[in-house]
């Protein structure tokens, strides 16, 4: 089992950052590790999401399922199929003064033993080069620009 959470203020509206983490088919357009992303299915509250992630000599395509609560501004990923025994993940946009807190949470554990050890050898420094990916692309996607209150 790994697992990562993490709290983060970042300068722009829980909105933003909502629909930043909520558009899958961009990923691989910035998120490390990422080299495709398709959507199967897509309502207005849920999608079907398939990734391929690829790491030195590994790559692996997996399925989630993705809820995203617009009014409470909470994403929640739930693994459908792939490598993993099973990955949960979470995001909740917190309004603050200055922006946003980001509160992530990942648990997650590979099928393969070899793939868990390469990971957990890396996670925690990889999870927060993706968190700094996402923060990266909401400063280029909306140019700085703070909620002013």
């Amino acid at each position: 089992m790994t697992t990562h959470a993490e709290q983060r203020l970042i300068h722009h509206t829980p909105e933003q950052l909502f629909d930043l983490v909520a558009d899958v088919r961009r990923y691989p357009e910035f998120l490390p590790w990422c080299l495709a992303a398709r959507i199967k299915e897509r309502s207005q509250t849920t999608l079907v999401a398939d990734l391929i992630i690829g790491f030195q000599m590994f790559k692996e395509q997996f399925t989630s399922h993705v809820s995203m609560d617009r009014d409470n501004l909470i994403i929640e990923v739930e693994y459908a199929e792939g490598p993993f025994k099973y990955l949960k993940n979470r995001w909740k946009f917190i309004e603050h003064p200055d922006g946003c807190v980001i509160d992530f949470y990942v648990d997650f554990e590979f099928r393969s033993r070899l793939l868990q050890t390469v990971i957990e050898s890396l996670f925690t420094e990889a999870v927060k080069r993706m968190v700094r990916a996402f923060e990266a692309r909401a400063d280029q996607l909306y140019n700085l620009k703070v909620k002013q209150g």
